[in-house]
């Protein structure tokens, strides 16, 4: 049946069919703190104690929170609705990033002073942490948290990971830094190509920022949110790159090696050219990317409409 068809059922699902949406805590030793998780079941994990299932990490966006994507984005009643006309169930995994764009900081924050000014949104608790090493946080200790606490396949052939704006930049960047963890991986309107300056529209001729002058003008207000992750010079943020990870990885493994790739975004997206700029990279490569462009922008509208097609992909790839 095709994709379309069963989103359009979405809303005819009876009760009976949901799955269920619960709060988890755990303690990550990477971050030196507690955080909170929001997983999804599906509708069987009550009723088949025996059964075990893949897994899927869904990451959420700078500014968000692991709400975000059951709250905004109805992933739970999606998922329900593809489940309801035959796709595979899975448990889907949603974390609390913070704004530390899942990667190992390149500077040290000052924890006291998180303490003191949160933001606005969310409270020193919740948000703050000692260590701010989030790649291991959501590769290592959520997974084994997970994989400990609920019914898994606790293998990589049966865990991908997604994300949406910075969410879409950790899931290829997790996913090409421990591809012994993750089979798959799919970005909405993510960030992956960060030094990107140019051409606009891209043309397969891509210009970068060669100092970190040039990265705080093409970043502008946003760029004190993401300095003191990637840092404030050239060199921190390619070691940071998305593209530079995959040719690592590829001379390393070759092709072969790669997870599995799935990108979208909205035409009307002022990241539009960072995916266009990764996918013709990902091909100078001879790697092919499930790649798609629909009408859209860098918002909720966007990412609700099209959660559906990369958790349908993301069951093919890892409940097959």
């Amino acid at each position: 049946m095709m994709l379309a068809t069963a989103l359009a059922l979405q809303l005819v699902v009876s009760a009976a069919a949901t799955g269920s949406v619960r709060a988890d805590t755990l303690w990550s030793q990477s971050l030196g703190t507690r955080k909170q998780v929001m997983v999804y079941l599906p509708r069987s994990y009550a009723t088949r104690p025996g059964r075990r299932y893949p897994v899927a990490f869904y990451l959420h966006g700078l500014g968000g929170r692991e709400s975000d994507w059951t709250q905004l984005g109805r992933l739970d009643a999606v998922m329900d609705s593809l489940v309801a006309v035959g796709f595979a169930e899975m448990i889907v995994v949603m974390p609390d990033g913070d704004d530390g764009w899942y990667t190992t900081w390149n500077s040290l924050p000052s924890y006291e002073v998180c303490l003191r000014k949160p933001p606005t949104l969310e409270s020193a608790q919740s948000y703050c942490v000692p260590w701010p090493h989030y790649d291991d946080y959501v590769a290592r200790d959520v997974v084994q948290f997970i994989d400990h606490r609920y019914r898994t396949q606790p293998v990589r052939a049966r865990r991908a990971i997604a994300g949406l704006s910075m969410g879409g930049y950790g899931a290829v960047w997790l996913a090409l830094a421990y591809p012994d963890v993750f089979t798959a991986a799919a970005s909405h309107s993510g960030v992956l190509a960060p030094l990107y300056v140019g051409p606009h529209p891209f043309n397969d001729q891509p210009s970068w920022a060669a100092t970190g002058e040039a990265l705080a003008h093409a970043w502008g207000r946003l760029f004190p949110r993401v300095a003191p992750a990637f840092g404030r010079d050239t060199a921190m943020w390619w070691s940071r790159d998305p593209g530079r990870r995959l040719d690592r990885l590829v001379a390393v493994g070759g092709i072969a090696a790669v997870p599995a790739l799935f990108i979208d975004v909205g035409t009307s997206d002022d990241l539009a050219d960072q995916s266009r700029a990764f996918r013709a990279h990902a091909a100078r490569l001879g790697l092919s990317v499930d790649y798609h462009e629909w009408p859209g922008g860098h918002d909720w509208n966007y990412w609700r409409a099209h959660v559906g097609e990369s958790l349908a992909w993301i069951a093919s790839q890892i409940a097959r």
